[in-house]
């Protein structure tokens, strides 16, 4: 399939810049595969899709507050670092994107901080907007850690122009996230409660936790017709033998694997063995799933509404339909559907 054909209009006002007053009260559309029907509906109502014995598959992940602003040296200009991943604990060497990135070169020293708390020198240059640095830190790891998390903010996506706020912090971030290390939230999880995860759980669903942890790659635009020719960013990945049982054992008996989310699937799809069952996996990903594929693992998924050309719908059409995607996509819009990463959901059974 070709980049163009993952073209369509959206409204900038369905791009939404807040989430929903409760989590689970936002709207779901469900869209059925195999009858093509598509129903409106609110999230809590997923209550009435799964029942005992029933898997959903959940990311764990953690979103860390990845944006900084710092001063270079002698000109005082103001730098956005994004903390992409670390690289090495033991010198505090981090990946980073800076903004703006023209004035940033290897040497430069970048203060933190209305203290300058903190001091970061750039020894490479990794791409034209990528950089490593050197966090210069007297303290413990620990104290080092605990700077970063001081001094950063919430890393919303750039289209919301607000500045974050303490909602943010709690509402860009699933309840069930536990593993620190994502740079953007996996957001079809953003819409449990705990009171519905526990609604879930009496009915007889179980729970399996996978992690990858998002980077920005997630959400780089494609740039080339052909897709077979666009590379995925890694971002890395763990599952444990425990939850493999969980996800092996729903699906040998025939039940409803939900994966919520892109990045749940993109775990399992990564860490599948030619039998159709999960294997234990710690390592990276740079999977990239896109019409036509087969899937192997689940046969629901939850996820959000995505921007046009995105991976993340091309994923969506590889899984439920490319014709019936496009058009639950043109229903969405008419019935106002708000789209993104505190948008509405999708159920696709």
């Amino acid at each position: 399939m070709k980049l163009s054909q993952f073209k369509f209009n959206l409204p900038k006002e369905l791009i939404a810049e807040t989430p929903a007053k409760t989590r689970d009260e936002a709207r779901l559309m469900v869209v059925n595969r195999k009858t093509g029907k598509i129903e409106h509906k609110q999230f809590k109502d997923v209550l009435s899709y799964f029942g005992d014995g029933d898997c959903m598959i959940l990311n764990d992940t953690k979103v860390f507050p990845a944006r900084m602003y710092g001063n270079k040296e002698k000109t005082g200009a103001k730098i956005e670092v994004f903390l992409l991943r670390e690289l090495n604990a033991e010198s505090r060497l981090w990946d980073v994107l800076v903004d703006p990135a023209r004035k940033i070169r290897i040497g430069n020293k970048l203060y933190f901080g209305d203290d300058d708390t903190l001091v970061a020198e750039v020894i490479d240059n990794t791409t034209s907007r990528g950089r490593t640095l050197r966090f210069l830190f007297d303290g413990s790891y620990e104290e080092f850690r605990k700077t970063l998390n001081d001094m950063g903010e919430t890393p919303l996506p750039k289209y919301i122009k607000r500045v974050p706020t303490e909602e943010d912090k709690e509402r860009y971030q699933t309840v069930y996230a536990k593993n620190e290390g994502a740079v953007a939230a996996p957001t079809a999880g953003l819409h449990f409660s705990r009171e519905l995860l526990k609604r879930l759980e009496l009915k007889g669903v179980n729970f399996a936790n996978v992690t990858l942890h998002v980077g920005l790659g997630t959400f780089r635009t494609v740039e080339v017709e052909d897709l077979t020719k666009h590379k995925m960013d890694s971002e890395q990945a763990y599952i444990s033998d425990k939850d493999c049982k969980i996800i092996n054992s729903a699906r040998e008996t025939k039940k409803k694997v939900c994966c919520v989310g892109t990045t749940s699937m993109r775990a399992i799809e990564t860490s599948v063995s030619t039998d159709g069952f999960v294997k234990p996996y710690d390592g990276w990903t740079n999977k990239f799933i896109f019409p036509p594929y087969d899937f192997s693992v689940a046969n629901c998924m939850i996820t959000n509404f995505h921007t046009p050309e995105s991976t993340l719908l091309m994923m969506v059409c590889a899984f439920g339909g490319y014709d019936l995607m496009m058009k639950a996509y043109k229903e969405a819009i008419k019935e106002k559907y708000n789209f993104y990463t505190y948008g509405d959901a999708m159920l696709i059974l």
